[in-house]
């Protein structure tokens, strides 16, 4: 499958806001000042060394880290130009318009149909005749239908852990997501998987903003349109937004000499 051809627009909408983003874990600064604008509609990845933040700031953007006691955020994220943390949202609701994959696949202990009807059901999705659809249509937009289609009664965790993965997108396919957020999601899979899953990723962006966690710097170059480089300079110091750009131009004529260190190999 064709990666997008044409470029983002450089007006395109921005579907999360960042400003002056502080994250701390206790006493622990993580993040400092992370001002950063998510084009909607585009991959854009996070890069850069183990330990600078990248997968905490990408659950800044769904609350995940909210389930962390000590955990606080300080600044503004904002989708859709609301507030993700003002109070009256609600985190539930959240995390079904900005849905997550992680590393290791992770199905329920359910059948692979239960997996994907888990979510609609719980909205008050109940006829046989609309979950069925909804079941395919999400096998099908996550390339796994053809491979389940007649063992959709078998446990989710039968599957080999490339199909898991796309099990789990399917899952959140389900719920019609604004956004997806992918936390190193090829990394615990075989290379078949991980090319079924970009293709995914082209396919999925003209509808979904997507936003990936990869440390693979090829990968990142394949499927994003923008990326953002994250560095931690010092240990214990909290982690910085070193730049962000067009995939294209960090990759090709970074702005920051850091960056140009780090994708060239010569740290990380």
């Amino acid at each position: 499958m064709a990666l997008r051809t044409t470029p983002i627009a450089d007006n395109a909408p921005n579907k999360i806001t960042v400003k002056e983003l502080d994250f701390f874990y206790g006493d622990f600064h993580a993040l400092t000042d992370i001002t950063v604008d998510i084009k909607e509609k585009a991959v854009t990845a996070f890069i850069g060394p183990s330990g600078c933040g990248k997968s905490t700031f990408l659950r800044c953007f769904n609350r995940m880290n909210d389930l962390i006691p000590s955990a606080r955020a300080e600044g503004l994220v904002s989708l859709d130009g609301q507030d993700i943390y003002e109070t009256g949202v609600d985190p539930v609701d959240l995390r079904r318009r900005i849905g997550m994959i992680f590393q290791q696949p992770n199905p329920f202990p359910m059948s692979i149909y239960d997996n994907v009807a888990f979510g609609p059901r719980l909205q008050g999705v109940s006829k046989k005749a609309a979950l069925d659809e909804v079941v395919q249509t999400s096998l099908e937009r996550a390339n796994l239908w053809k491979e389940v289609k007649d063992i959709l009664g078998r446990g989710g965790l039968t599957l080999s852990g490339g199909q898991q993965q796309r099990l789990c997108i399917a899952r959140v396919l389900a719920v019609e997501p604004e956004v997806m957020l992918m936390d190193e999601p090829c990394s615990a899979i075989d290379p078949t998987s991980v090319q079924k899953i970009e293709d995914l990723m082209a396919e999925l962006k003209d509808r979904i903003t997507i936003i990936i966690v990869t440390h693979n710097m090829q990968q990142a170059a394949r499927v994003s349109d923008f990326t953002a480089f994250f560095l931690q300079e010092v240990a214990g110091d909290p982690a910085i937004l070193v730049e962000y750009d067009r995939t294209s131009n960090l990759f090709t004529s970074p702005k920051d000499r850091r960056t140009e260190d780090y994708i060239t190999g010569r740290f990380g």
